[in-house]
């Protein structure tokens, strides 16, 4: 076999038609028909009929547990599918004498029966030694030593001769962070791994089997038998215990000199966040009820990591918090704006870990902290000006898309650059140094494979993990991600500061007028030129529709044409809201919010068919504005907490205000897709939907409907979310916003 690493991503190595060969595999079907198993399973029941392909399961059951009812495989799978198989796995049995434990799990149409031997190599008592364990591992808050601990009390409880524990990185790479060994082995501590190690397909099974053990890498394995008319590939083996190993993982051990590996993953928000990976340079087995007492272990550390992890960013957010505040009172409270930004205690520096800023604002150009000279800084605003369009972008390595920052990167090898305005030059940039810093990688990450007298490209012998250092320059610390959400804030502030600044510095007025000349013969054009013709067409697609000779393909066309007719009357309409929007007079009356959130619940749960009760309404104080706008705010940022939240496990919808001497702030939080951090800054623009949004229905020019009506009321909207983790959107009302 030529093997490749580039290959590695793309190996399938959910169906690699072959087991370990320490138990053996039996898959059947919804009605217990044998469809596939383990060619070496007549090493373990040697008195089975010849051809098991085809026969029910009921028909061996004898051979396989005697002391068992004649259909517990059926009994243990129909309760499986009410309860849970991990309520009843691993199942105590015997094969011939010998305690084995009967593992199952689903495969599509297929129920796994794996069997393994029911006892470790290891002498220890996982289960009895895991709570003394776990006390130890979690005796020191600090997150090293918790580290640490966990890999020294892991290696005591399995008894391998090397346990590490494996950080990835945003890129796919790893490092071993912690380590405890046997004392003969040199150290691994502080080493990295190229991504191509542990594949990506790999690492998204790592998120749904919590162990993985590997008993003998010299261990051939056994393949797996089926029909003719099928193949054993097919079988999808991803829930398996006994799943074969890729020939590149095995070849890659064997490099490294180790005949048996454990795993155990560490998640963070359900994502992969490292392993605990142990390594045994003889080969050795831990049975499945071990296995899961040591998952417990990963399970305690991946919850202490979550709640280290969320109360360190809860910090560093609220930290971030207080200078935004600060500085939006500033901003309001100054004349200047510039002054407010950069002269005071709290400037645009705190916003950010920054090292350095710059704020371009009116001609003026005010520098803070360690920035580019003025030269430097005017070719970086060209070149911002001409290749950015995303009026949020950031970068760790500006020197690799803008070569002339290689002469300045000691102070702005990563930068983060906030648009105000690209025709008038005005921008918040804020610079990082760069962090020269030296990696020890594993191995040459640039040369994983050789090339054998054959032709043939292999995995490199031992010395290929022999330690070898790369230094890494023209680079800075990442930008955080709660960074980026105290600056997205900063915008909303800033943009608010702006616009009640507007009518007296801006100077708009006659490019204002001219805009809404456009946006009156833009509007015409859609209520006569497209409406009309769309209603022709639509009224034409239903007439052929009732034309019984038609035939179902012609029927199906002419029904996407009525949909779509509908569509694209739906985002006329809104489209025309939109621009209504900033040539409507406000009617200001005292609105009592309670109610009217109360009423759109109802109604919104009946129109997406979910239960009132999982809107929870909290304190909604009454509020000042123009009651069919404001109605139409909450309406559509409601009706998208709901829609999105929709295929949650738990859907919740919280509504809930604030209230400060100037303000009151409603958030409306959901735990639905959320929103990824990179189009954060652009969803309140038209026409703009995410790319997680899949078929749920929407045209893009909800949010921006909202955006206007609230900054028509003199108030603010910003949004703080994460991918997967669900949003908070924030609607500020000023409470003088009718003064």
């Amino acid at each position: 076999m030529t093997i490749d690493l580039t290959n590695c991503d793309r190996e399938p190595i959910h169906i690699p038609g072959s087991i370990q060969s320490h138990g053996f595999l039996i898959a059947i079907d919804r009605s217990g028909e044998i469809t596939y198993h383990s060619e070496n399973i007549k090493s373990f029941l040697p008195d089975l009929p010849p051809n098991l392909l085809g026969q029910n399961i009921a028909s061996i059951q004898p051979l396989i547990g005697k002391n068992e009812p004649p259909d517990f495989i059926l009994q243990l799978i129909t309760f499986g599918k009410t309860n849970g198989f991990e309520q009843t796995n691993p199942f105590n049995t015997d094969i011939r004498g010998n305690a084995f434990h009967l593992i199952i799990s689903e495969s599509g149409d297929n129920y796994l029966l794996e069997f393994e031997p029911a006892r470790s190599d290891n002498s220890t008592d996982v289960q009895r030694t895991i709570g003394r364990s776990i006390s130890e591992m979690l005796a020191d808050k600090n997150l090293q030593n918790l580290l640490n601990n966990s890999a020294a009390q892991v290696r005591n409880v399995i008894g391998y001769d090397r346990v590490m524990v494996y950080r990835f990185a945003d890129d796919g790479h790893g490092e071993v962070i912690s380590e405890s060994k046997n004392d003969d082995l040199e150290s691994w501590l502080g080493l990295h791994y190229p991504a191509s190690d542990i594949p990506k397909q790999a690492r998204e099974l790592y998120k749904k089997n919590l162990t993985r053990i590997i008993v003998d890498v010299n261990e051939l394995p056994s393949a797996i038998l089926t029909s003719a008319d099928d193949t054993a590939a097919s079988l999808d083996l991803t829930n398996s215990q006994l799943r074969a190993v890729s020939p590149i993982h095995i070849q890659y051990l064997k490099n490294m000199g180790v005949a048996s590996s454990f795993s155990i993953s560490l998640l963070y928000k359900q994502e992969l966040w490292g392993l605990i990976a142990c390594h045994n340079y003889t080969p050795r087995f831990i049975d499945f009820r071990s296995r899961e007492a040591a998952k417990l272990i990963g399970q305690i550390l991946s919850s202490a990591l979550e709640f280290r992890q969320d109360e360190e960013n809860q910090m560093v957010m609220e930290r971030y918090k207080s200078a935004v505040d600060q500085l939006s009172r500033l901003m309001l409270k100054d004349d200047s704006i510039e002054f407010a930004l950069t002269a005071n205690d709290v400037t645009l520096l705190d916003a950010t870990d920054a090292s350095g800023a710059v704020l371009m604002l009116e001609g003026n150009l005010i520098k803070l902290g360690q920035t580019p000279n003025d030269e430097q800084l005017k070719g970086l605003i060209g070149w911002v000006k001409a290749n950015i369009i995303d009026s949020l972008f950031y970068t760790t390595k500006l020197p690799g898309v803008y070569p002339p920052a290689n002469e300045f990167k000691d102070v702005a090898s990563g930068v983060m650059v906030y648009t105000l305005s690209r025709e008038l030059d005005e921008y918040v940039i804020w610079f990082k140094p760069e962090q020269l810093k030296t990696i020890k990688w594993a191995g040459n990450p640039d040369k994983p494979v050789e090339v054998d007298a054959n032709g043939n490209r292999t995995l490199s012998p031992r010395n290929s993990f022999e330690e070898w250092s790369e230094t890494v320059s023209a680079t800075s610390v990442p930008w955080s991600n709660e960074e980026v959400k105290s600056v997205i804030r900063l915008r909303s502030e800033l943009a608010y500061a702006l616009n009640q600044k507007a009518g007296a510095i801006r100077l708009l007025n006659e490019r204002l007028k001219q805009a809404y000349e456009e946006l009156d013969t833009f509007s015409y054009t859609i209520s006569h030129d497209l409406k009309n013709p769309l209603t022709a067409v639509k009224s034409y697609a239903q007439i052929l529709l009732r034309d019984k000779t038609l035939t179902p393909q012609a029927t199906r066309a002419l029904e996407r044409i009525n949909a779509g007719a509908d569509k694209m009357n739906n985002m006329i309409a809104e489209v025309l809201d939109y621009s209504r929007i900033g040539r409507s007079d406000l009617i200001f009356s005292e609105i009592d919010a309670k109610s009217m959130i109360e009423d759109q619940v109802r109604e919104l749960a009946t129109v997406y068919e979910v239960a009132p009760s999982v809107v929870t309404i909290k304190n909604a104080p009454p509020i000042t504005g123009d009651p069919v706008m404001i109605s139409q705010v909450f309406a559509n940022v409601i009706s998208n907490a709901i829609k999105y939240s929709k295929k949650s496990e738990k859907q919740k919808v919280v509504i809930d205000a604030t209230e400060n001497e100037r303000e009151i702030i409603y958030a409306i939080t959901d735990n639905g897709l959320g929103i990824d951090i990179k189009h954060l800054p652009r969803i309140f623009e038209l026409f703009n939907r995410m790319d997680n949004v899949g078929d749920i229905e929407g045209t893009g020019v909800g949010l921006a409907i909202v955006k206007r009506i609230v900054e028509k009321h003199r108030g603010k909207i910003w949004a703080d979310s994460e991918l997967g983790e669900g949003s908070t959107f924030y609607i500020a009302f000023n409470k003088m916003a009718n003064d």
